[in-house]
């Protein structure tokens, strides 16, 4: 068995024995080296050369941001960043998602022990599917053009999306070129609470189309993307004739929550063949059981190509259960999404 050798650079010593106890406490990987800033991580890496580095987000003599920065460009590798739960922290973090990371971790209260084993498991699947990552699919994601207005969609149709790890980059890559006149989409991408809203609000900066952190009970609108909230479910439901948000407090569904999978059931309750359902790249099954039902029920279903993600699992799983109309490269995700929109609308006028 190979051993996934880490590294970790973190200005806290409580943190940088923390996350060494317990990289060390998994069979399959090792705590080769720690940091206490990226001067000293720099020599590290070039002395033990490891395969996946966590990164602080905050620290002295070079701000993270910096070093990968720097790093990606002089020396690629899979890093998950370790973020704090504050404004700043969720800021940094996706920002750091668009220069390369490959994921982020937020850290935990030091000094609580309950949930220490859950934690330990989440950083262990996150450094696996990190190790495993394609970094030079981050080439696609230079801006594209902006897509020609398709015809007027009514707001009966929508498209539901789901992602997780390198999601964000890649849901920015989906959204970035639809025009204002875009379908209403409902997004849930694994993320935890005090990232989502920010990740909303980046996303509102640099589309044509309305992004937002989705709220119970809004109606659904063309041109909009709902974003679910870090640890609620978000579905679709009916109201009248029109489709409104419903946020769920329930219990994880394949230990997510949100989970891509209740969105995508609910879009095939109510939506059916007026929904086109995008599964893109992520760790585990999440949301290929939901896209089999959207199928079934009439939706036309897109996967993302193995070649365009940072983790071909989700997509993998789904198409292993036949649930993909069709594999697509990211970025042609959009064109297609818009197309497919556009040519169910004129077979029923």
């Amino acid at each position: 068995m190979k051993m996934i050798r880490v590294l970790c650079v973190d200005d806290s010593a409580l943190m940088r024995q923390l996350m060494t106890e317990i990289v060390n406490s998994h069979p399959d990987m090792e705590m080769v080296a720690s940091a206490p800033d990226p001067l000293v991580a720099r020599e590290l890496i070039k002395q033990f050369n490891p395969d996946v580095l966590t990164l602080d987000v905050e620290m002295p003599n070079m701000d993270g941001l910096d070093f990968l920065e720097k790093l990606m460009r002089l020396r690629p590798m899979p890093v998950v960043m370790v973020s704090s739960l504050t404004g700043r922290g969720s800021e940094v973090t996706l920002r750091a998602l668009e220069l390369g990371a490959v994921d982020f971790i937020t850290k935990p209260s030091l000094g609580i022990r309950e949930g220490m084993l859950s934690y330990s498991q989440l950083i262990g699947e996150k450094l696996r599917a990190a190790s495993r990552a394609r970094l030079g699919i981050r080439k696609l994601a230079a801006a594209p053009a902006i897509l020609k207005s398709v015809p007027l969609l009514g707001s009966e149709k929508l498209i539901a999306i789901g992602a997780s790890t390198g999601g964000t980059e890649a849901i920015r890559h989906v959204l970035q070129p639809l025009p204002a006149s875009s379908p209403a989409l409902l997004i849930t991408q694994h993320m935890p609470p005090g990232f989502t809203r920010s990740f909303a609000e980046r996303l509102n900066k640099l589309c044509q189309i309305t992004v937002k952190e989705a709220e119970d009970g809004e109606r659904v609108l063309p041109g909009h993307a709902y974003i679910a909230p870090g640890a609620m479910h978000l579905e679709l439901v009916r109201s009248g004739a029109n489709y409104q948000v419903k946020l769920n407090e329930g219990p994880p569904v394949n230990r997510h929550k949100p989970s891509v999978d209740v969105l995508f059931n609910s879009v095939a309750q109510f939506a059916g063949r007026n929904a086109i359902g995008v599964i893109l790249t992520g760790m585990g099954n999440d949301g290929a059981a939901g896209l089999v039902h959207m199928k079934q029920a009439g939706a036309w279903t897109i996967a993302q190509s193995e070649a365009s993600c940072v983790v071909f699992g989700m997509p993998r799983e789904a198409i292993v259960l036949g649930a993909a109309s069709e594999v697509v490269d990211l970025h042609e995700i959009s064109q297609h999404m818009l197309a497919k929109m556009s040519a169910v609308q004129a077979l029923r006028i």
